[in-house]
C-alpha cells in the first residue's frame, strides 16, 4: 500500500516531462526579445580589435549609425528559432534531470510521508509542476543536473550560436553596396555545410559544451535564490522567478565569461578552403585561449563583458517568468 502510495508521485511527475519542454519555447522567444541587442555588441566587442571600438557605447553608436536599428538584431533568425528550440531541450532536459539526479541519488531527503507535489508559494521547490522529490533536493543536484542540460543542448546550440556569431561580425553599412560574405543565416549554414560538411556547421561544439558546464553555478545558484526569496519574503511567485532568475544569470556569467569569450573567437575564426573567408588562426580550444591573452592580456577574457552582464539579468528574468508562468498553467 504505501509503495502504491510513493510509486504515484513519481508516475504523476514522469507524465508532466512535456511541461518543461513547451514551457522552454516561450522562454526562447522572451530571451531573444530583450537580449539580442546586447548579445551582438558583446559578441563584437569579443571578436574585433581593441582599437575598432573604445568601448559598449562607442560600438551601439557607430552600430546604428551604420546599420540602423536592425543591426542591433543581425543574425537573430537563427536564435529567434534556435533559441526556442534550444530553451526547449535545455528546460525540458533539466526538468527530467532534476527529477533522475533527485530520485537516484537524493531520494533520502523526501520525508517518509508522501504527499502532494508543491506550489512554488509554499517553498517547497525551485520550479514549478516539479516532484516532490525535486522540491528537497539540495542546491549541487540541481548544478548536476543543470551541467547534464548544458551538455545535451550544447548539440544544437553549437550550430545556432555558430550561424548567429558569423552574421553579427558583418560589419556592412546599409546600402553601402559592399559585398557580403553570408546573405542571412540559410545562406551561411548552406555555404559552411558545402565547404566544410557537418564538421564545419559544428565548429566550437567542444567550446559550446565547455562554455555551458557553468550551467552547474546557474541552476544550483537559481535554486538557493529562489528558496531564499520564498523563506524571507513575501514576493509573489512570478516576482521570485524574477529576482532568482536574473541574479542566477549573473553568477553564471560572472564563473563562465572567459569560456564564452574563447567560444567566440573560435566560432568567428575562418574556416578556410572553399569558402575563402580566411586562413584559421586555431587548431584548439588552448590555441584560441592563448591567442585571447597574447594579445590583451587577462583582461581579454573580459573583453565585452558589460552589455553581457547588463544583458543578463533582464534577459534571464524574463525567460524564467515565461518559463515558470507557463509551467504553472499547463494541465
Amino acid at each position: 500500500m504505501a509503495a502504491d502510495l510513493k510509486q504515484k508521485p513519481a508516475e504523476a511527475s514522469q507524465s508532466k516531462n512535456y511541461k518543461g519542454f513547451v514551457a522552454g519555447v516561450f522562454s526562447g522567444i522572451a530571451k531573444l526579445s530583450v537580449g539580442h541587442p546586447f548579445d551582438t555588441i558583446k559578441v563584437r566587442l569579443q571578436t574585433t580589435d581593441a582599437s575598432r571600438f573604445a568601448g559598449p557605447l562607442q560600438c551601439v553608436a557607430q552600430t546604428i549609425r551604420h546599420e540602423g536599428v536592425r543591426g542591433l538584431y543581425k543574425g537573430a533568425s537563427p536564435p529567434l528559432v534556435g533559441w526556442m528550440f534550444m530553451d526547449s531541450v535545455m528546460l525540458g532536459s533539466l526538468t527530467v534531470y532534476r527529477r533522475l539526479v533527485a530520485e537516484n541519488f537524493f531520494a533520502d531527503r523526501v520525508p517518509t510521508l508522501p504527499h502532494a507535489d508543491k506550489t512554488a508559494a509554499d517553498g517547497g521547490q525551485p520550479i514549478a509542476g516539479t516532484s516532490d522529490a525535486v522540491a528537497h533536493m539540495p542546491a549541487h543536484g540541481h548544478g548536476i543536473a543543470g551541467i547534464m542540460a548544458g551538455a545535451t543542448v550544447s548539440f544544437v546550440a553549437a550550430p545556432v550560436e555558430h550561424v548567429k556569431a558569423r552574421l553579427q561580425i558583418q560589419y556592412n553599412a546599409r546600402g553601402s553596396g559592399e559585398p557580403r560574405l553570408y546573405s542571412g543565416p540559410i545562406d551561411c549554414l548552406r555555404r559552411i555545410y558545402g565547404a566544410h560538411g557537418v564538421r564545419g556547421v559544428y565548429k566550437g561544439l567542444f567550446a559550446t559544451l565547455m562554455f555551458r558546464s557553468f550551467f552547474f553555478f546557474w541552476w544550483g545558484s537559481y535554486d538557493l535564490f529562489s528558496r531564499a526569496l520564498r523563506d524571507r519574503t513575501s514576493l509573489s511567485a512570478p516576482a521570485v522567478n524574477f529576482w532568482a532568475g536574473g541574479l542566477s544569470a549573473q553568477v553564471f556569467w560572472i564563473t563562465s565569461y572567459p569560456s564564452d569569450v574563447v567560444k567566440q573567437r573560435i566560432m568567428t575564426d575562418p574556416l578556410g578552403g572553399r569558402l575563402g573567408d580566411g586562413t584559421p588562426r586555431f587548431r584548439s580550444w588552448a590555441d584560441a585561449a592563448r591567442a585571447v591573452y597574447r594579445e590583451s592580456g587577462w583582461r581579454g577574457y573580459w573583453r565585452g563583458f558589460l552589455p553581457c552582464f547588463l544583458r543578463a539579468f533582464p534577459a534571464n528574468a524574463a525567460a524564467l517568468v515565461a518559463f515558470e508562468g507557463v509551467m504553472r498553467h499547463l494541465p
